[in-house]
């Protein structure tokens, strides 16, 4: 299979996933473990961490490691990126998966809200994929996917602003290190049926979204890992939000703003 880790290298891979108590990264977590992938997953909660390693352990006989860690702090951080660059326990996918939503209103946001916010989407990226890159191009091999949003393509906020900056920075980087055998690529997903939108305290069904807006996880890791493994430095999951945001491109930036008011 092209999109088979197990194809890049001779021994199971092993791939660390950050958020990967729930949502996205939990379906990152099972289907790379389904691939033939051993595991390292990384969230705050060890007890959901815990729980999620032993279903995926006895589903496919995956090794697992249990790292708790916030990104939001240095420690959390230091220890990740140890993690990814120690030499006797290397790792071949990185998923920069965690992270969180606020509302859309900058002007009425704790500060301190939007600090921790900006950490985590691209401090906490920036450094894991700085820990993980040397390993991985002195083996000659590698491939690191963030978790963007088709929010960076829009004027949407704080969160569009952050996941803009993923994108970018996945696009260089894609470029620089993609022809020394390490692929980065930000996969971009819609509204996508998970509990991020919970986390917001929007109850199911309030988003004013349309219904078949909404996206399966199951669909958008799958789109994102098949295009990873093609070396793609951008995944948009599903031809509806191709569509979608090709037309907005297309629009006056007060309108695309007007547009993107639509759910949280």
């Amino acid at each position: 299979m092209a999109d088979d880790p197990a194809a890049t290298t001779p021994t199971r891979p092993k791939a660390l996933i950050t958020g990967a108590s729930s949502g996205l990264g939990v379906e990152f977590a099972r289907q790379l473990a389904e691939r033939g992938a051993d595991l390292v997953l990384v969230a705050r909660d060890r007890a959901a961490l815990e729980e999620v390693a032993g279903t995926l352990h006895e589903a496919y006989g995956a090794a697992i490691e249990v790292l708790p860690a916030d990104l939001i702090t240095d420690a959390g951080t230091d220890a990740v990126a140890s993690r990814l660059a120690d030499p006797d326990r290397p790792v071949e996918i990185l998923v920069n998966n965690a992270g969180f939503g606020l509302a859309l209103d900058f002007a009425t946001n704790d500060i301190v809200d939007e600090e921790r916010h900006l950490d985590l989407h691209v401090r906490a990226t920036m450094r894991l994929t700085r820990a993980a890159l040397p390993p991985m191009l002195a083996r000659g091999h590698g491939r690191i996917i963030n978790v963007a949003s088709v929010a960076a393509f829009m004027p949407r906020g704080t969160y569009g602003a952050v996941k803009s900056w993923v994108v970018s920075f996945s696009r260089w980087a894609n470029a620089a290190y993609g022809p020394r055998g390490v692929t980065v690529t930000a996969v971009c997903p819609g509204f996508t049926h998970t509990n991020f939108h919970e986390r917001l305290g929007l109850p199911p069904g309030e988003e004013g979204v349309p219904p078949f807006m909404w996206l399966d996880a199951e669909q958008v890791v799958r789109e994102g890992l098949r295009d990873a493994a093609a070396g793609k430095a951008v995944s948009i999951p599903s031809w509806r939000y191709k569509v979608l945001i090709g037309a907005v491109r297309l629009l006056p930036a007060s309108l695309a703003a007007r547009l993107a008011k639509t759910g949280r």
